[in-house]
């Protein structure tokens, strides 16, 4: 998981035994990748190309995370809504660290912000004609949702466990707070643990 996270790129039996220092040999890991493949947990792309985690893959891998770090709480603010220049800062600073598209949304301001456009454009999963456009229209069925998302732990919905839009592609994680609500929002690929880390952090 970690090295397709890193590089987009399929991994192979071959790649995992020269850069994990594994002591078995390559056609060992290729019967557990293909194991692994029949479970549903990973697939191929192509008949020559490596592997790459499929949904129930990447679930497998953020409930691993959850049990490492907990779920978390959402956010209670003292004595009101939290201001628009809070939430403004923290959807910010969720950008600078994930490199993923981040979203903050008031409920007394009606107001969202989103930061990151530049860094989410940047990953290779948007030189896919068409990719870009869906990613826009996931995040406006996403914004329609909004009183939807609002709880107060941190969930995350891989691919078609997305329940606000037909667009499968990407994954969203939420933290509801008092008042709102923050999201990151990109490809599958994402950093799970390092995302679900930052929300735990806010």
């Amino acid at each position: 998981m970690d090295e397709y996270v890193k590089t987009a790129e399929p991994v192979s039996s071959h790649l995992l035994a020269e850069k994990k220092g594994l002591n078995v040999s390559t056609a060992t890991i290729r019967n557990e990748m293909q194991a692994l493949t029949d479970g549903g947990y990973l697939c191929q792309p192509h008949t020559s190309a490596g592997r790459v985690p499929t949904d129930k893959g990447y679930r497998f891998f953020v409930d691993g995370s959850f049990r490492r770090v907990g779920r978390g709480n959402g956010g209670r603010s003292e004595g009101g809504f939290p201001t628009r220049n809070w939430v403004e800062e923290i959807t910010r600073f969720l950008a600078e660290e994930c490199d993923s598209l981040a979203l903050g949304y008031s409920v007394s301001d009606k107001i969202f912000w989103k930061e990151g456009w530049q860094d989410i454009f940047e990953e290779p999963e948007f030189e896919e004609p068409g990719l870009a456009a869906a990613f826009a229209k996931m995040i406006e069925d996403f914004e329609e949702n909004i009183d939807e998302v609002m709880m107060p732990k941190i969930q995350v919905y891989i691919g078609k466990e997305n329940p606000f839009s037909k667009i499968y592609d990407f994954s969203i994680i939420t933290s509801g707070f008092d008042g709102g609500v923050f999201a990151i929002l990109g490809p599958k690929r994402m950093s799970y643990d390092k995302n679900i880390n930052l929300m735990q952090k806010i």
